[in-house]
């Protein structure tokens, strides 16, 4: 019985024996995944072309569903009178009657979109290249999203209503409108409206630059950046107050994959990165 109980007595100290933890390694692949690092140019160059071409790719692949889309608008204009706020045929109207300021406006929303957003993310890359990578996720999380809707809720711009007396101010005033009208329009998905990346990119590179910018007022220059896109879109008759709206949600989607992604708000990031070659800075940042 002796032998028998120290036999026992051994196989239990076997099974309580700890065994190692497998997942450590990649522990600590993780943590490094998520420090902030040094931006390599190439790789950016080369990641932000690819993202764009792939987010047009998808987006322009999208079934151009009309009829649905139609519908969609109409509801989405119920719902706005029902609400109280259903003025974009007014301030389009008004804004058409003066030439210089729509046409104005018509390059503002073809243009810019485009301009603004990448200067701020070269902007970050020269003065915050600790926040830039967590900077760019929140963008890239926030379009990655809008493609969702674009794909399960297909809508048409107020200028393509048939039921009401909205004014397509590209074709009327002959400017290039974004690739919304004209023989231009082939190239882009028409009804692709909901929700708006002209606010959500805009309202990006409003927050970046208000949080981040040290002078006053270019932090001023940056909040009215995006209430000013808001004016051009419904006076262009692009987008409903809605769409807006649907812009909104899916940048805040954007910040809280971010979040949780690098435990801070990117804003909250170092601004600068230790080390050279693209090492990351391993140091804690705010849970």
């Amino acid at each position: 019985m002796g032998d028998s109980t120290v036999t026992t007595l051994e196989e239990g100290r076997e099974q309580a024996a700890p065994r190692p933890v497998m997942g450590a390694p990649e522990q600590g692949y993780l943590h490094r995944l998520r420090a902030p690092r040094r931006p390599r140019f190439w790789f950016e160059i080369l990641l932000i072309a690819v993202s764009y071409w792939t987010y047009s790719l998808i987006r322009n692949a999208v079934p151009e569903q009309k009829t649905q889309a139609l519908s969609n608008a109409d509801w989405i204009w119920k719902v706005e009178h029902h609400l109280g706020i259903a003025v974009e045929d007014t301030v389009n109207h008004a804004v058409n009657s003066v030439t210089w300021l729509i046409v104005g406006m018509n390059y503002y929303y073809a243009t810019l979109h485009f301009i603004v957003t990448l200067s701020v993310l070269v902007w970050l890359y020269r003065s915050h290249p600790g926040r830039y990578a967590a900077t760019r996720l929140v963008l890239f999380a926030t379009t990655a999203v809008a493609l969702v809707g674009y794909y399960f809720y297909p809508l048409a711009p107020p200028r393509l209503m048939t039921s009401e007396n909205f004014i397509d101010t590209v074709v009327v005033h002959q400017t290039w409108g974004s690739m919304a009208s004209g023989d231009l329009k082939n190239m882009s998905n028409q009804y692709a409206a909901m929700p708006s990346m002209h606010i959500g990119w805009s309202l990006w590179c409003g927050l970046t630059i208000f949080a981040l910018a040290s002078v006053p007022w270019v932090r001023v220059l940056g909040l009215l950046y995006p209430t000013l896109t808001l004016v051009v879109i419904v006076a262009t008759a692009n987008h409903f107050w809605l769409d807006a709206v649907g812009g909104m949600l899916c940048l805040a989607f954007g910040f809280g994959v971010t979040r949780v992604w690098y435990g801070a708000l990117p804003y909250a990031l170092p601004r600068y990165v230790a080390g050279s070659g693209g090492e990351p800075q391993l140091a804690p940042v705010k849970a």
